[in-house]
């Protein structure tokens, strides 16, 4: 068996790449920069998305490429990666690869969020250029499903790892707090600390893919902990690790212009599937600040 991962540099590409691995199952990693574990291409790059796919006609292709923010800066880019790069792979496993399960990437940021658990079934909104990308996306996994494609979209919550980003809150704050152990560093500024938001792993939450496109009944699902921790709560823990008191070192501005105040999913649907997280925030809290 074979699978193309598209964004196969992403956190979520690594611990999938290494799932498929552990289930016999061959990995062709893409990605824009390339390493020792992938190849370069890019999948807004139609001639290059029907070149390997015609020539492999994989089992499964995950599409996880993206640019990880809401920021307009990236309006174009995340429609060129996320909703055209959809369109390129969907379009052409159509014509040269019809039995080839395609998972798409979803976003717990596409949702009407009113401070509830949100599922699969949740209204979509689109209040920013990410979303809009990722709204695309999806109606058209919808359409290219009644062409009868296997197409499955994981709506992803807040989920982090060591190989996150340094701009992504857990890494940047983890970074911060090892800094401030070693003397480097004196105070960490927060924008607004109550906020309350999934902290789930991205290992978890890679298996929740894989379990979810290994069977035919489901084909969305929204893949989170279902449970909220605050940002404060967060840095309680890291800093307590490293045995320091965060009201000592934190600054909080409450003012700072949040996305959300709450962030949660109810995955009943993933867990029915024989899926759920298996690391507490307090584990992800060791595996970031111990790595």
């Amino acid at each position: 068996m074979i699978a193309i991962v598209f964004g196969a540099n992403s956190q979520d590409g690594i611990y999938l790449s290494e799932i498929c691995l552990k289930n016999n199952i061959e990995v062709i990693g893409v990605s824009r920069t390339g390493n020792s574990n992938s190849i370069i291409g890019d999948v807004c790059d139609i001639a290059f998305v029907e070149s390997i796919i015609k020539q492999k006609k994989p089992d499964f292709v995950f599409h996880l490429a993206a640019n990880s923010t809401v920021k307009h800066f990236a309006l174009f880019e995340n429609h060129s990666t996320i909703s055209n790069g959809a369109l390129n792979i969907l379009e052409t496993v159509k014509n040269h690869s019809p039995n080839t399960k395609v998972f798409i990437t979803g976003s717990a940021m596409q949702f009407k969020n009113e401070g509830l658990p949100i599922s699969e079934l949740t209204e979509f909104e689109a209040r920013d250029p990410y979303s809009v990308a990722r709204i695309q996306s999806v109606y058209a996994a919808r359409y290219f499903r009644t062409l009868g494609l296997k197409v499955y979209v994981g709506y992803l919550f807040h989920h982090d790892s060591p190989f996150r980003k340094d701009n992504h809150l857990a890494k940047s704050t983890t970074n911060a707090i090892k800094k401030i152990k070693n003397g480097e560093l004196n105070t960490l500024e927060i924008g607004n600390m109550f906020v309350s938001k999934e902290w789930g792993y991205a290992k978890d939450i890679a298996e929740g893919i894989f379990k979810l496109v290994n069977q035919d009944m489901v084909f969305e699902a929204t893949i989170g902990t279902g449970k909220s921790h605050t940002i404060e709560e967060w840095l309680k823990i890291c800093f307590e690790i490293v045995n320091l008191d965060y009201k000592k070192y934190v600054v909080s501005n409450i003012h700072f212009n949040i996305d959300f105040k709450a962030l949660v999913s109810n995955p009943s649907t993933i867990n029915s599937l024989g899926w759920s997280h298996r690391t507490s925030i307090f584990e992800l809290a060791q595996i970031m600040m111990l790595e």
